[in-house]
């Protein structure tokens, strides 16, 4: 075989044979040690989605346009991809342990100033400040099991990690929902206080201090590098609607884009890279790297276009939205386990596309029967499929990034396991959200045109403008005009339907692609066992001649 092997005996991440031959070890208290860092883990699944319920009202608040809202929503999901590399990467050389607790501590702050910012720019730095902390904690949480856990005990216990995670992402809008019935809209983002309290607490107790953790420096300057690559192209893509912004957003693009190279050749010539592109480039890495991106992408953007939708256009109330939702929590919990056998016994390949073609079918349902008038019966529908999705395809994506590395780059596994929520979401949300608000207002701009000339008369271009804007300035703007408030609502509700279809079009296509991929280059189950039996034995004599 051509490719660099992964993963050695004792000191590789796991794989599917082991699942299937090997029950396995776990550490002295593992169930607690699970506990501790399943919650560190919940508290940035939380998150990541606890903006989406609020962000009518966050928009209402501020008169936020439709990108800023996007900022806000993206804005953890930014800082955290960002940072994740380099961040799980000092975790990796100085204590897992310490980024726990520091990157628990620090969320504390961030979400208080975020529950009380008084601008949409402070609260967008505070999401973002969140992220970042959680960058310190989030990537040590997979790369612990990793270490800690062997054989099938670890496919099991990364199942559970990903379905309770993937879980509480989709619990948030719940939550938020719930809140906002009795509390201003900064109260969701205090709802992660109590668990990263307790998480803090469990973590100080029940985690080992150090566990095959690296000697080697640390290469700094790719970690900056890796920052500007993701933070510069997730903001182009936001940017991008805005009238008027292209050529910044697209200087941006190109400046992150070049960030991007400069970090892929910095790797290549670190003596300690960041990111080995030599175990990147593996095939059971690189291609569950990708398809993990595209399939919680997809949840995070179906959750975040959807959200809106149901309050905006549907007219459920915050708790009713954040319900709306569960089918999808369900629909994860309850598949992951069934996931993980399946990777044991028909392998990575066909369950990534029993996951993408879910997906798939949640998107095609969105697109074809969301609208106006639309049934909660095909809301949950809709969200059933995207769960389902996820809780078929996150177990494998996540083990077959652990499985293919050797111990010593489990930090880059856990955190591109880590960059498959993150990255995924931001560029999803990103993307979905850029093609919403250019789709609402091309929608809005038509329907202008076709009023009778004597309503055009009356609209100035600052009124206009405001309409095109988000759903969130229509509705101030209708409470500004009563007289004209039904039809300036129906006329947003309209652009908004619209606009959101040009949303889960991408999403579909995403969806194809990823399948495309792991169908045509990710390898049928025998070969999957076989590649990963030769990275073991290459890296056995790696792991010696590093005298590990």
């Amino acid at each position: 075989m051509a490719e660099t092997a992964a993963s050695t005996g004792d000191s590789g991440a796991g794989s599917p044979t082991e699942a299937d031959a090997d029950p396995g070890t776990a550490p002295d208290r593992a169930a607690l040690v699970l506990v501790a860092l399943v919650l560190v883990a919940a508290v940035a699944n939380l998150n990541l989605a606890v903006a989406n319920v609020a962000l009518p009202d966050i928009g209402q608040h501020f008169d936020a346009g439709q990108t800023g809202l996007n900022l806000v929503a993206v804005g953890f999901s930014l800082g955290l991809a960002a940072s994740v590399l380099w961040l799980g990467a000092l975790g990796d050389r100085y204590g897992r342990k310490q980024m726990v607790l520091l990157g628990m501590a620090l969320s504390v702050p961030a979400s208080i100033v975020a529950a009380w910012a008084p601008s949409l720019a402070v609260l967008t730095i505070a999401r973002i400040g969140g992220g970042l902390a959680a960058g310190m904690a989030f990537p040590t949480t997979l790369a612990l099991i990793t270490a800690l856990w062997s054989g099938a005990k670890r496919t099991r216990a990364i199942a559970l990690w990903s379905a309770i995670g993937g879980g509480f992402s989709a619990l948030g809008p719940l939550a938020s929902g719930a809140l906002l019935e009795v509390a201003w809209w900064g109260s969701v983002f205090l709802i992660t206080l109590p668990l990263a309290v307790l998480a803090l607490v469990l973590a100080a107790v029940f985690l080992p201090s150090h566990v095959n953790e690296s000697s080697e420096s640390v290469d700094n300057l790719g970690g900056i590098l890796s920052v500007f690559f993701v933070a510069l192209v997730v903001l182009s893509i936001n940017f991008f609607p805005l009238p008027g912004a292209k050529p910044v957003a697209g200087i941006m693009g190109a400046a992150g884009l070049l960030f991007g190279a400069l970090f892929m050749w910095r790797q290549r010539l670190a003596a300690n890279p960041l990111y080995d592109l030599s175990v990147a480039s593996r095939r059971l890495f690189w291609v569950a790297g990708l398809a993990g991106v595209i399939v919680f992408g997809s949840l995070m953007g179906a959750m975040f276009i959807g959200q809106q939708y149901l309050q905006d256009v549907l007219g459920y109330q915050p708790v009713e939205a954040g319900a709306a939702i569960l089918p999808a929590v369900v629909a994860m919990v309850l598949v992951a386990p069934r996931s993980a056998r399946l990777v044991g016994s028909i392998g990575s390949r066909y369950t990534l596309l029993i996951g993408y073609a879910c997906c798939l079918a949640g998107f095609i349902t969105m697109l074809l029967l969301w609208d106006e008038g639309t049934d909660y019966i095909w809301v949950a529908l809709a969200y059933l499929f995207v769960g389902a999705g996820v809780g078929f395809a996150g177990t494998p994506a996540s083990n077959s990034l652990t499985g293919s590395v050797p111990v010593w780059r489990a930090g880059m596994a856990s955190a591109t396991a880590d960059l498959q929520r993150d990255l995924g979401g931001a560029i999803m949300q990103s993307l979905l959200g850029a093609l919403l608000t250019a789709g609402y207002a091309r929608e809005f701009g038509r329907l202008i045109s076709e009023a009778p000339s004597s309503v055009q008369s009356e609209l100035t271009d600052q009124v206009q403008s405001e309409l095109q804007k988000s759903f969130s300035s229509a509705a101030v703007t209708a409470e500004a005009n009563p007289q004209y408030a039904e039809a300036i609502i129906g006329g947003a509700r309209q652009s908004f339907v619209d606009g959101q279809k040009w949303s889960y079009a991408a999403g579909m296509a995403a969806v194809l692609l990823g399948a495309f991929i792991v169908a045509t280059r990710y390898p049928n189950h025998r070969d999957e066992l076989e590649l990963l039996d030769h990275y073991h034995s290459t890296d056995a004599e790696t792991a010696v001649s590093r005298g590990q």
